[in-house]
């Protein structure tokens, strides 16, 4: 009987595994010096007008590209999305640009996580749990409650949506869920600022800036905070019931 032999993995296979998360660290370093500046309040409303009347001759190929441009920014994790989010609103109105806005964000997420799965992910978290000790204990525990920690992590307004995408691919989390915590966690945030920028129109009329840290008002924050203590809530349950509470 022939036995099969796994051959040990080459460099550079090992380094073709990491070029797409090289790439996207590369890129985020580009993006930062070249094009910062045109993510701003300052450029959408310079650039209104124009953005309106290709929109208006172009609707299919505007919101193809508009969702192009907007996973390219999460891919690369370039701060700006809140203003891409604003800017589906203003363009495309609650409807369809809250769809637009958590598709590219969406698939933008699973991008990064992939990428850094095969890139390091794997490695180091098979590595924490040939190592043992209490980070492979806590890795464990994330294991097992991933779905709501992420979800929570998710809806949480503090956690900045980079580690939100490359912390799960370094301990393990699975793809499925993974993805089902981005979708279900972004939609809140994204339809509050989609519909923050489908009324920009009269901000722009008024010669305002918008409030970009609405999630922070009582109005919004504390109904997000509420989802997320209710997608924490099996953790405490769990935890009361070990403690014997």
């Amino acid at each position: 009987m022939e036995m099969e032999h796994i051959m040990p993995e080459t460099k550079p296979n090992r380094w073709l595994r990491r070029l797409p998360f090289l790439l996207i660290l590369c890129g985020l370093a580009v993006a930062l010096v070249q094009y910062r500046d045109l993510l701003s309040f300052d450029a959408l409303a310079q650039n209104r007008e124009r953005l309106l009347a290709l929109r208006d001759a172009h609707f299919v190929w505007a919101s193809l590209a508009f969702i192009g441009v907007y996973t390219l920014v999460v891919v690369i994790s370039l701060p700006g999305a809140i203003i891409l989010s604003l800017t589906g609103g203003f363009l495309f109105g609650l409807f369809p640009g809250a769809v637009y806005n958590v598709l590219s964000a969406s698939v933008g997420a699973v991008v990064v996580f992939l990428s850094a799965r095969m890139g390091f992910g794997a490695d180091f978290a098979k590595g924490i749990e040939a190592r043992g000790g209490v980070v492979a204990r806590l890795q464990e525990q994330l294991r097992q409650n991933q779905l709501w920690v992420l979800l929570t992590m998710r809806l949480m307004p503090v956690v900045p949506f980079f580690i939100s995408n490359i912390l799960p691919a370094f301990v393990g989390v699975r793809f499925s869920t993974f993805v089902l915590t981005t979708v279900l966690g972004i939609i809140p945030a994204g339809v509050i600022y989609t519909a923050l920028g489908a009324g920009l129109g009269d901000v722009f009329a008024r010669g305002e800036v918008p409030q970009l840290n609405i999630l922070l008002q009582p109005q919004f924050g504390l109904p997000l905070i509420g989802l997320a203590l209710l997608a924490a809530l099996p953790l405490f349950i769990k935890l009361f019931r070990r403690k014997g509470v």
